[in-house]
């Protein structure tokens, strides 16, 4: 296979890292009472979601909460903690893979919604759970090119449009425990929002370097899991060992660029379950009590879960401390990114 892609950040920081809480929380001892006569019925047992994934709990908008009103909640915490004047963020980048409508951008709405300028570059960036680490790459890339000094990225998912309708449809008499189990990662998706400024390191000493990382790609896994607002189908078993293995390549092929073998201080992994990340510190030898968990609670939440979870430990963070936050996403794709905070 060939190597991986490398990417070097000269003068990037992260200025504020922020990320919003969707209001209402399920649970999966909800979600089972309502598949309890498919349970019965095609042989599964209560509790399987919590135990097979580790999700007790999910969050969900309210009704009538769009994905780029998320985002813009996400957007507006991130600007106003990094104390910017908005008119100088010259490029906001959207990475939600929850969207209503194919156009335009979700970009457009968020940049609107904040009242940016009309110089600012906006777009959105698709590749499932990896979108937000890769809107930060070509942030950085906008800065190292002297292009920008601020950027803007956005994610805000929502999965109670999915749950409901996946909840539904597997209420259905003629459903097997197969079709359960093909729907099952729909089942531990959640809702929220995060956003981060990205800058121009000798502008803002105070920032979090942004130092860069490494992406590798696995296409040929591109249709284990295929899904939509409506519906997500997904070889669990497949994704997961195919995902492990293009991680493993990854990481085994990175010593030549990064020295990450010597151990990290942080580990922000995506949050997709108890065994993905149990499974993951195995193959790559990382202590799993530098990885904070934020899947029990909130499920996975997309391109917006490596955020959140980052979010909620910054203020743990030791000045000086690297973090390594570590992606994979359906595709398949991978992307490792080191900040030193």
């Amino acid at each position: 296979m060939s190597a991986n892609s490398v990417l070097h950040h000269r003068n990037v920081g992260v200025l504020t890292v922020a990320a919003v809480e969707a209001p209402e929380i399920v649970t999966s001892e909800w979600i089972d009472e309502q598949l309890a006569p498919t349970y019965e019925r095609v042989g599964l047992s209560a509790g399987t979601l919590e135990q097979l994934a580790g999700i007790k709990a999910r969050r969900w908008w309210p009704e009538g909460v769009s994905f780029e009103e998320a985002a813009s909640l996400a957007g507006r915490r991130a600007i106003d903690e990094s104390g910017i004047d908005p008119s100088k963020i010259g490029m906001l980048i959207s990475t939600s893979v929850s969207k209503h409508h194919l156009e335009p951008s979700v970009a457009c709405a968020v940049h609107h919604r904040l009242d940016l300028a009309p110089s600012c570059l906006n777009f959105d960036v698709g590749n499932a759970c990896l979108g937000f680490i890769n809107g930060m790459q070509i942030a950085a890339a906008a800065i190292d090119a002297g292009a920008i000094d601020y950027a803007l990225v956005v994610d805000g998912e929502g999965s109670r449009q999915t749950q409901q309708a996946t909840i539904a449809r597997l209420q259905q008499s003629d459903v097997s425990a197969d079709d359960v189990f093909a729907e099952f990662a729909s089942l531990t998706i959640g809702s929220g929002a995060a956003a981060a400024i990205i800058c121009r390191s000798d502008q803002h000493p105070e920032s979090h370097r942004l130092v860069g990382g490494i992406a590798r790609s696995g296409t040929q896994h591109h249709e284990l899991c295929v899904g939509d607002l409506e519906r997500m189908r997904t070889d669990t078993n497949g994704l997961l060992h195919a995902g492990l293995d293009l991680a493993e390549a990854a990481w085994k092929h990175s010593g030549h660029d990064f020295d990450w073998e010597v151990g990290m201080d942080w580990y922000v992994v995506h949050q997709v379950s108890q065994r993905h990340t149990q499974l993951l510190c195995e193959r790559l030898g990382i202590d799993p009590d530098r990885c904070p968990r934020t899947f029990p609670d909130f499920g996975n939440v997309g391109p917006a879960a490596i955020p959140i979870t980052l979010a909620s430990v910054q203020d743990q963070i030791e000045v000086g401390q690297r973090v390594l936050c570590m992606g994979i996403g359906s595709g398949l794709n991978t992307s490792f990114t080191e900040i030193v905070w």
